[in-house]
C-alpha cells in the first residue's frame, strides 16, 4: 500500500487532540469543563512528546547512524517532524486564543486568577504567610551560573527561570533556577476574598512574590522570573543483562528514563532573551529541538484539578446498578444464571468489586486469577485481592509492569501484593499483556464452577467513572476455559506449549485475533460481490494497522456498508469515489472517554458481534496479549447495537472523519439533537426502570 493511501499516525493523532481544544472552545459546554478540557489537551500533548516525537527523533538518529536517510518507512520522520511542529504552533496559538477568552468568562463568574502583581493588601499578608508555612521548606533555588551543566530537569515540573539584577548596576546579575513544588503543595492556592468572589493564584506567583525574601542573601533588588518546561523522551530501555531480574530491568529502566534526551523546550515567550540563550545552550538544543514559545503559563495538565469555585455545579449523571443486579444479594449468583453486560461510566462499577469481594469470603471459591494494567491509586481491587489470599484463596495476579507511566505504581503493588501472599506474573518479554480478563474457580457439590469477566478496560474504579467501556460477567465453560489457557501460558511462557493457540471461543493476540479479523471481513466482502447484504460495524479507540485498513478499502470496493467510530487515531483515507457505498466515519468527544472496542459483521444476517482489548494497531495485534469475546445472549446483542446505533445519530459532540482533517462536526440541521453520551444514559436507565424492556431504537 502506498502511504498516499494513509494519513500520518502522528499527524492523525494530533487532529484528535484538536478535538479536544474543539471541547474548551464550546460554549455550551460548562466552564469548569472548558478548563478541564483544555488541562486534558495539555496533558495529551505532553505524552505525545514523550513518546511518539521521541521516537521519531530516535528512527532519524538510527537512519544517520545507519546512512539510510530514505529507509522504508511508512512515513518520513523527518518530515513528519517538521509537519507536527506547524501543527502544534498553530494549536497553542488556538489554545491561548481560548484561555484567554475562558478567563474573561471566569471574571463573569466572579472568579480571579491573578498574578503576583494584582494583590491587595490582606492578599499580600496571606501570600507571605502561605509561602513561609507551606512552600519554603520545599523551594530549593540552583545558582546556575556557578554550575558546570544544568541539574537534572524532571519532564513532569515547571520551573522559574530567574534574572536577579542590582538596580544601580545593569551590567551585574545572576540567573536561578527554582522547581515549582507542585506536586508537593498543589498548584492553586486560594486567596481571602470578598463574599460571592473568588481570587485565585498560581503557586509559581507565590513564588515570585516572594523572591527578594527567597534571595534576599544576595542583596538583589530587581528580580525577573519566567517559567519554561521540558519534555523528555519516555522510552523505557530494558537492558539484556542475563544476570538482572525482569524487575531489576524495570527499576533500572525508569531510573535511566530521568536521563532523557529533551524533545521540546516550552517557555515564556517573554522570557529574557540572555537566559533563554543560556537556557537553550546548556539543554543541547537546536532549532530542530521543538523550542515552543507560549505564555505566562504551562504545564495546563493541573488545570483538569481547578478548584471548584464554580456557581454552576456539574451536572454528571451518577452511575446506577445494572438491573439484573438490583434485587440480589450476590452478584456471583446472577452471573452463574445468565450472562451480564456492564456499560461503564453509565453502570456503577461496584458490580465487579463486589463479584470479587463475594469470591474473597465466599468458602467454596478456591482460586482467582485476573490481569491487572493500571489500577485506581487507593484500589479496592486490590483489598478484595488481598482479602482472598488471606482467606486462603490461590490468588494470582498479572500485572504488568510495562503499562507506561504506570510502571512505578505496579511497582508498589507487586510489592503490596505478594507480602500478602499473592503470587504475581510479570508478563512476557517484549510482549504487553493488555487483556483484560478475570477467572474465578468455585467448588460446588464436589463439581467446579468457574465465572468472571472480560472487559474492554482496566480495573480501575476512578477511571470506570469517566471512561466509556464494556464488560461482560460471565460462567460460560467455553469463555472460563479460553480464559484458563490464556493464564497457562502467562504461568509458563517460557515452554513451548502454544496455549494461545489453543484458544477456541476469544480471539486472542498476537495468535488469532488478526487472522479471524481479516476472514470476517472477507466474508463481509464475498456477501457483497453476490449481491447480498453486508457491513461492518467497528468502534475503536485508534485505527492505524495497514492490513486492515487495506482489508476495509477492498470491502469499500466492494460495496461492504461500513459505519466507524473512532476516538482518536484515524489512518484511513474513506473518501474515495471508487467506493460503492461511502463508509461513515465519525469520532466522539465528549464528557465521558470513550475506550470501548467493538465490532459487528452482519455475517448474511446471523451477527458476529466482539467486544475487545485490542485497538486496530500493530503493537496491539502484533505485540501483546489481548482478547475479544464473542457476545452470544441476543439481549445483549441488540443492548450493544443499540448502543452504537445512538452513537452513529450524534449530531451533537461527533465529528466527520474526512481526508483533509477538519474536524466539522456532524450536521444537525433539521433534525432532533442527538448527544449519545446523554442519549445512552437514558437508554440504559430506562432499561434499569424496566428490566424487561429491551429497544431497538
Amino acid at each position: 500500500m502506498s502511504k498516499k493511501h494513509l494519513i500520518p499516525r502522528d499527524i492523525s493523532w494530533l487532529s484528535f487532540n484538536a478535538r479536544v481544544l474543539q471541547e474548551a472552545n464550546d460554549p455550551t459546554v460548562p466552564l469548569q469543563q472548558r478548563i478541564r478540557f483544555l488541562g486534558i489537551f495539555s496533558n495529551n500533548l505532553d505524552e505525545f512528546f514523550r513518546v511518539r516525537v521521541a521516537t521519531l527523533k530516535r528512527m532519524i538518529e538510527f537512519a544517520i547512524k545507519r546512512k539510510k536517510l530514505n529507509m522504508h518507512m511508512e512515513n518520513d520522520p523527518q518530515k513528519v517532524l517538521d509537519a507536527i511542529q506547524i501543527i502544534v504552533l498553530n494549536q497553542q496559538n488556538e489554545f491561548n486564543r481560548i484561555w484567554n477568552g475562558i478567563m474573561r468568562e471566569l471574571k463573569k463568574e466572579n472568579i480571579f486568577l491573578v498574578d503576583e502583581k494584582h494583590l491587595n493588601r490582606e492578599q499580600k499578608k496571606y501570600v507571605i504567610n502561605f509561602f513561609d508555612d507551606h512552600v519554603r521548606g520545599n523551594v530549593i533555588p540552583l545558582m546556575i551560573e556557578s554550575l558546570p551543566q544544568l541539574p537534572y530537569i524532571r519532564d513532569k515540573s515547571i520551573y522559574l527561570g530567574v534574572v536577579m539584577r542590582k538596580k544601580k548596576s545593569a551590567y551585574e546579575q545572576k540567573y536561578a533556577l527554582i522547581e515549582v513544588p507542585s506536586r508537593a503543595i498543589g498548584r492553586f492556592v486560594l486567596l481571602p476574598s470578598k463574599p460571592g468572589e473568588h481570587y485565585i493564584i498560581l503557586l509559581e506567583d507565590v513564588i515570585r512574590f516572594n523572591l527578594p525574601n527567597i534571595f534576599s542573601y544576595f542583596d538583589y533588588d530587581d528580580f525577573e522570573s519566567h517559567v519554561f518546561k521540558v519534555t523528555k523522551d519516555a522510552e523505557l530501555d530494558i537492558d539484556n543483562d542475563v544476570s538482572t531480574t525482569f524487575v531489576e530491568k524495570i527499576e533500572k529502566g525508569l531510573k535511566n528514563r530521568r536521563k532523557g534526551k529533551t524533545v521540546r523546550f516550552v517557555y515564556d515567550k517573554n522570557m529574557n532573551i540572555g537566559l533563554l540563550e543560556y537556557l537553550i545552550r546548556k539543554l543541547n538544543l537546536n532549532k530542530k529541538s521543538n523550542i515552543i514559545p507560549g505564555g505566562r503559563i504551562h504545564n495546563f495538565r493541573h488545570f483538569m484539578d481547578f478548584p471548584d469555585v464554580f456557581n454552576k455545579k456539574s451536572t454528571r449523571r451518577k452511575p446506577f446498578t445494572h438491573p439484573d443486579l438490583i434485587k440480589t444479594m450476590r452478584v456471583t449468583d446472577v452471573i452463574l444464571e445468565k450472562d451480564v453486560m456492564l456499560h461503564f461510566p453509565y453502570h456503577s462499577f461496584n458490580a465487579v468489586i463486589d463479584l470479587l469481594r463475594e469470591a474473597a469470603m465466599d468458602p467454596d471459591v478456591t482460586s482467582i486469577k485476573l490481569t491487572a494494567y493500571r489500577l485506581a491509586e487507593n484500589s479496592r481491587i486490590i483489598n478484595a485481592l488481598i482479602n482472598a489470599a488471606r482467606n486462603g484463596k490461590e490468588v494470582i495476579v498479572m500485572l504488568e509492569l510495562k503499562a507506561r507511566f504506570d510502571e512505578e505504581a505496579n511497582l508498589e503493588w507487586k510489592e503490596i501484593l505478594e507480602e500478602e501472599g499473592v503470587k504475581v506474573l510479570l508478563g512476557v518479554p517484549k510482549m504487553k499483556i493488555h487483556a483484560k480478563i478475570c477467572v474465578i474457580k468455585k467448588r460446588i457439590k464436589n463439581k467446579i464452577t468457574q465465572y468472571g469477566f472480560v472487559s474492554t478496560g482496566n480495573l480501575n474504579e476512578q477511571t470506570a467513572k469517566i471512561y466509556g467501556d464494556h464488560c461482560l460477567l460471565t460462567s460460560n465453560r467455553n469463555v472460563m476455559a479460553d480464559i484458563n489457557r490464556i493464564f497457562k501460558y502467562l504461568e509458563n511462557w517460557k515452554t513451548e506449549i502454544p496455549y494461545l493457540k489453543t484458544c477456541k471461543t476469544l480471539l486472542v493476540c498476537p495468535t488469532n485475533m488478526r487472522t479471524e479479523i481479516i476472514s470476517h471481513i472477507n466474508r463481509e466482502i464475498k456477501n457483497a460481490k453476490a449481491k447480498k447484504q453486508a457491513s461492518i460495524t467497528l468502534k475503536v479507540n485508534s485505527l492505524s494497522d495497514i492490513t486492515l485498513i487495506e482489508k476495509l478499502y477492498q470491502a469499500a470496493l466492494a460495496g461492504v456498508e461500513i459505519k466507524l467510530v473512532v476516538r482518536s487515531i484515524f489512518c484511513a483515507l474513506m473518501e474515495n469515489k471508487k467506493f460503492k457505498i461511502k463508509p461513515t466515519a465519525i469520532s466522539i468527544v465528549d464528557e465521558y472517554l470513550e475506550h470501548a472496542r467493538v465490532m459487528i459483521f452482519h455475517n448474511s444476517g446471523k451477527e458476529k458481534v466482539f467486544i475487545s482489548s485490542a485497538d486496530w494497531m500493530v503493537r496491539n495485534l502484533d505485540h501483546r496479549v489481548e482478547a475479544a469475546i464473542p457476545i452470544k445472549d441476543e439481549n445483549i446483542i441488540q443492548e450493544l447495537k443499540d448502543i452504537i446505533h445512538i452513537q452513529l445519530r450524534d449530531n451533537v459532540k461527533a465529528r466527520i472523519l474526512d481526508n483533509e482533517l477538519s474536524n466539522n462536526y456532524v450536521s444537525s440541521t433539521g433534525k432532533r439533537k442527538i448527544r449519545s453520551q446523554i442519549e445512552t444514559y437514558h437508554y440504559l436507565y430506562h432499561k434499569t426502570l424496566k428490566p424487561s424492556a429491551i429497544s431497538s431504537n
